[in-house]
């Protein structure tokens, strides 16, 4: 029985102070300050543990605008290695434990988010209190969290993916994050990052668009679209010595060559562009410290910026110039300015000049120039014969055409295979007196004789490659083989879209040195191998709605194009140790040299290089 003399006042107050702290809003935060005070940086990163923006304060400002009430779109058009894929990280934590609200967050594939998933948020959730007591755990009765959705009080995370529609119907956030946006798959309804921003329209003001990725193509990348409609902020940097603000730009970085013309990476600089004193990495980390997001338009809503690999902390000069070398050597220039630059790359090198090509012809003091160290070839097949074309490659990839030529006959009869074996096992001689073998051959399974040239090279086995080109306009160069095939036999697929875009802005490059291509003065290399060099021009055309681009035919034969693709591929393939190669050649040279007491034969075989009386690499 209830005592009525009792005081159960002191009890109502404090259940009552308990129940009004339960439900008292949280203490206003940006996201940022959130971050400092609760987010962990799961261990696998550069810096693990507490997030602090000291080495990255340009993280500061766009995160914090995720907050910002008069701001319902970001678009972050930013290269590696500057943080874009935590700063997404740190929004979500905050719209889970400080502003509950469902998000919807969208990656190129499936695989993309789960990856995102198990690599990136769920340590983030385990190594932070403030997330993990309020996220759902696994196979919990309280709420859901599986590979496509996490709950927690207030909201949902929910993923999409761009090759998936249906993963975008039937859901809606009012906070939409999407990760790499240029890698997205457009479908004939429009692009996905347009098609899930629609999923959040009905919640008017409340709705926020966080975009990011490198871009890709000029006149195709969406991210690069999405940062020119916004206002177009870049991170400034003062200049220690006269205090001139700049943002990070690629051509103010400078380095040394030794007097071989070989890059020193390790010499590398930032020039100001005012005063000209030189930056190296501890002067530009503290002007990076310093730095602040200036934008180009006014403010509307929509607040963008960019970001290259060089206002990166955790990047040194050094490693970006090595970076650039190596891309440059192999043709690959629009990977560094995509991802180190975080810029688009406008298609170079379409269409080349086939009489400017001609007239730079030269003369070889052998059939193999000193500089090339190793020589492949290249096998076509037509109905009536076959075509080879060999090259010779040496450091960086610059290339020397040395000879081509036609195998005429039946390919159903046994007489041209044997020729093709004679004339691959051909030997070349070097400037240096040193005879080079074929290192390997790439030979064309397409066309009516598939099942022949299967045949041979079963038969040929080592140091030559089947390819068939891939109709994918992204994939790589070239794929790892497979005995997928009626000849089990391995068969490497060609991205030979990427490919002839490498041979012809190969073919643009006017100085000698990394990816240059000589031509040698021969009969072989007349006009009509020039023109069919020059025989395919990229085009630019549009599938309902959607951009492509092709490689078209401007002549019927185009030979000469492929072949140079293909002993570009067979390059790749090898995948030779050049400075190791010029050194056997130098030894052979001074083996050779060495007076003889008695002669030694040759004893033949299937090496790379050979010399009279010498040894087989």
């Amino acid at each position: 029985m209830m005592n009525d003399s009792y005081d159960y006042r002191p009890i109502l107050r404090n259940i009552t102070r308990n129940c009004l702290e339960h439900f008292k809003p949280p203490e206003p935060l940006l996201p940022s300050q959130w971050a400092e005070q609760h987010c962990r940086i799961p261990a696998g990163n550069a810096l693990p543990g507490p997030v602090r923006f000291a080495n990255a304060p340009y993280q500061v400002e766009p995160l914090n605008m995720t907050a910002d009430p008069d701001c319902h779109r970001i678009t972050a058009m930013w290269g590696a290695q500057v943080g874009k894929t935590q700063m997404q990280l740190m929004a979500i934590g905050y719209f889970i434990a400080h502003e509950p609200s469902s998000i919807m967050l969208m990656q190129p594939s499936q695989s993309d988010f789960n990856t995102f998933l198990n690599a990136k948020f769920d340590p983030m959730v385990d190594g932070t209190p403030a997330l993990s007591e309020k996220v759902a755990k696994p196979r919990s009765r309280d709420g859901v969290n599986n590979q496509t959705m996490k709950s927690y009080p207030g909201g949902f995370l929910m993923g999409a993916w761009s090759g998936s529609p249906k993963t975008m119907r039937g859901r809606s956030a009012p906070k939409i994050i999407c990760d790499e946006t240029d890698g997205y798959e457009r479908t004939q309804e429009g692009h996905p990052v347009s098609l899930i921003w629609q999923r959040a329209a009905t919640f008017g003001d409340q709705r926020l668009l966080f975009e990011t990725s490198t871009p890709t193509i000029k006149g195709e990348s969406h991210i690069e679209s999405s940062f020119e409609a916004g206002d177009k902020r870049r991170w400034f940097v003062p200049c220690g010595d006269c205090g001139h603000k700049q943002y990070l730009k690629w051509g103010q970085v400078s380095w040394q060559k030794d007097e071989s013309g070989e890059h020193q990476p390790e010499t590398a600089v930032y020039v100001c562009e005012e005063c000209g004193c030189a930056w190296d990495d501890g002067a530009r980390y503290q002007a990076i410290r310093k730095g602040e997001w200036i934008a180009e338009k006014p403010f509307r809503g929509h607040a963008s910026y960019h970001l290259p690999e060089l206002a990166s902390a955790f990047r040194k000069l050094k490693d970006i110039v090595i970076s650039f070398v190596e891309k440059k050597a192999m043709g690959d220039l629009q990977t560094f300015t995509n991802v180190s630059l975080a810029e688009t790359w406008e298609t170079e090198g379409a269409k080349q000049d086939p009489e400017a090509l001609y007239t730079r012809r030269e003369h070889y003091a052998a059939p193999v120039p000193n500089g090339a160290v190793l020589v492949t070839a290249a096998v076509d097949t037509q109905d009536d014969r076959l075509e080879i074309q060999y090259e010779a490659w040496g450091e960086g990839q610059e290339n020397w055409k040395i000879d081509f030529e036609i195998l005429r006959g039946d390919l159903n009869k046994p007489d041209i295979w044997r020729r093709l074996d004679a004339a691959l096992d051909r030997r070349f001689e070097h400037e240096s007196g040193v005879m080079l073998d074929v290192a390997g051959t790439t030979i064309d399974t397409g066309g009516h004789f598939t099942q022949q040239v299967y045949d041979y090279v079963r038969r040929r086995g080592y140091g030559i490659f089947a390819i068939k080109g891939s109709s994918n306009k992204d994939a790589p160069l070239v794929g790892r083989p497979s005995k997928n095939n009626l000849g089990r036999i391995n068969l490497f697929q060609l991205g030979t879209h990427k490919l002839k875009q490498q041979v012809m802005q190969r073919a643009g490059i006017l100085e000698p040195g990394a990816g240059y291509i000589h031509f040698p003065v021969s009969d072989q290399f007349d006009k009509e191998w020039f023109l069919q060099f020059t025989s395919e021009e990229l085009v630019t055309r549009y599938v309902k709605g959607v951009r492509k681009e092709e490689w078209r035919k401007t002549r019927p034969r185009n030979e000469a194009f492929d072949l140079s693709g293909y002993n570009l591929a067979c390059l790749y393939i090898l995948n030779p140790d050049f400075e190791q190669l010029r050194h056997e050649i130098e030894r052979q040279q001074y083996k050779s040299e060495e007076p003889k007491s008695t002669p030694t034969s040759n004893s033949g075989g299937g090496g790379w290089l050979n010399t009279s009386g010498g040894s087989w690499l």
